[in-house]
């Protein structure tokens, strides 16, 4: 179980960099939110995560 969360983690870093990036580049609103989006169904999945 635990390479599961270390995978989710790895996963969620990654969203978190390409969400950043994006709002760095100043990428259109719905590139953004889609990052957006996507990092928070990551937490979420963490958070509902039994490890």
């Amino acid at each position: 179980m635990t390479n599961e969360k270390e995978v989710l983690i790895q996963e969620i870093e990654n969203a978190r960099e390409r969400l950043n990036a994006s709002i760095d580049g100043r990428e259109a609103y719905g590139t953004i939110y889609q990052c957006s989006v996507e990092l928070d169904q990551l937490l979420n999945k963490y958070l509902l995560a039994e490890f």
